[in-house]
This record gives C-alpha cells, structure tokens and sequence, in this order.
C-alpha cells in the first residue's frame, strides 16, 4: 500500500519508513525536511494524494504544556483535514503509556492528540508505547550542566525504536484496530541506573543527582504509572542490548 508516514526524519519514524519499504510498501516521509509543516499545514493534501495510511510519529521536544498542547493540536487537526481531502483511510498515531493521570508538559499534547485522533473523522489506530533505548542519552543532555546529570526518580520499560516501528507498520497493514495493546520493553529499569550505564559505555565523568519531580507527572514517574499494565505487548531487546550497538553510539553527540 502507499503510506506517508508524518515525523518520517525522527527516532521512530526513519525506522517506520526503512520497514514499510522493506515489506514492499510505497512508503513518503512527511517531515519539515521535505517541505512539509504540519503545524500549519503547508504543502499536506497535494502529499497525501493517493495514500491509503498515515502513520504519525510526529513530536516536539518540550516540556511546556502549553507548548506540547498547541504543536499536537495544530499538527493533528491539521494532518487529518488534510487526510480527509486526499481521501485516506486510516489514521495510524504513536502515544505513550501511562499518559492518563498527567495533565502537564509532553503528556499533556499526547492526550490532546489522542483525544483529536478518536474525533478527527477518519479511521484509526492507536499505539501507546513506553521510552526509547534513545529517552537515556536525551535525558543526560538535558540535564547535565557542568560534571553533574540531574534526572528525574523514574521507573521506565524502554523499548527499542525499531520494535515500535514494526508494530506501526503492521497497524497499518491490519487496518483500522482502535487503540491496541500497549508496547513495552522486556525489563522494569530505574532511570538513574540506564543513565550510569550510558555514561560509563560512552566514558562521561558526570555525577548523577535524582531529583523528585513535583505534580502529577512526577507522581505517575515515581510510582511506575508509566510502566505497562498486564496484557501489553513486549519487546526484544533490552537497554544493554542495544548499548552495546551502533545506534547507541551514535547518541554520544545527542
């Protein structure tokens, strides 16, 4: 089939667009990268034409709420007017485990999006997942200053990018499901302790400090809330599995 896929350039989506292509679908990446801006629309009905599924990675790196509302707002409306016009047929989106209870920062806009998806008017799956093996190195480059790394008192289930993408394409070949099962990774890890692991794979000299984060997203970081609930689907590979790659590597100047 022909599927576009929105975010095609990010973690996720590069992988999303390498196995589609590799099960013999027409695959387009919609991203700024080639012209496109869901945020205002640009250039997304004449992309659309003749596509049949739109898988929507699509994100922002913020942790503003009203930031985070505005971009899944916009890009989402936006995405589906857009599919709606060109005539596709199902509207693939990627969220996060455990959002319900947050109502602040990135959590925040993955609802609203959701809650867009459920109304937009087209048919549509949802995938909830937890972190990236890629969350790790994100998270030591926003929080060092200096020799010190301050990382928030987490549990989290990384999975690997490739396994979500797969799970992605395989939504899109099976047609619109609703929300499916949860995607985690194969182990329960503290944020800390995947942080130490990464500083000493890429030979970084930095203290970690643990800090508790106030208000509900905090909470839902500290209790596990964002862990999947029994019945999820799990991945492969593990954190020190793919530490041990050439991706991981890679995130060294991430």
């Amino acid at each position: 089939m022909r599927i576009a896929v929105a975010g095609g350039t990010g973690t996720v989506g590069r992988h999303v667009v390498q196995v589609a292509t590799a099960r013999g679908h027409e695959v387009s990446s919609m991203s700024r990268a080639e012209g496109l801006d869901l945020v205002n629309g640009r250039g997304l009905t004449q992309a659309l034409q003749g596509v049949e599924a739109v898988i929507d990675v699509s994100g922002i790196q913020t942790t503003s709420t009203k930031k985070a509302v505005d971009f899944f707002t916009n890009a989402t409306q936006n995405l589906l007017a857009a599919e709606k016009q060109a005539g596709v047929k199902h509207h693939v989106a990627l969220s996060i485990v455990g959002i319900d209870g947050s109502t602040s920062g990135l959590y925040a806009g993955k609802l609203v999006q959701e809650d867009e998806v459920r109304h937009g008017g087209i048919p549509w799956t949802l995938l909830r997942s937890t972190q990236f093996h890629e969350f790790v190195p994100l998270a030591v480059k926003i929080g060092t200053v200096g020799p010190v790394v301050t990382v928030p008192r987490m549990f989290t289930q990384p999975v690997a990018a490739r396994e979500v993408a797969e799970a992605l394409v395989t939504a899109a070949e099976s047609g619109p499901q609703g929300r499916v099962p949860d995607l985690g990774g194969p182990r329960t890890e503290q944020l800390a302790v995947l942080v130490r692991a990464y500083l000493a794979k890429t030979g970084q000299r930095k203290r970690i400090l643990e800090a508790v984060l106030p208000g509900a997203m905090g909470k839902a970081m500290r209790s596990g809330a964002l862990v999947p609930a029994a019945g999820a689907a799990v991945g492969r590979q593990t954190f020190s599995e793919w530490l041990e790659t050439a991706e991981a590597d890679g995130g060294r100047d991430q």
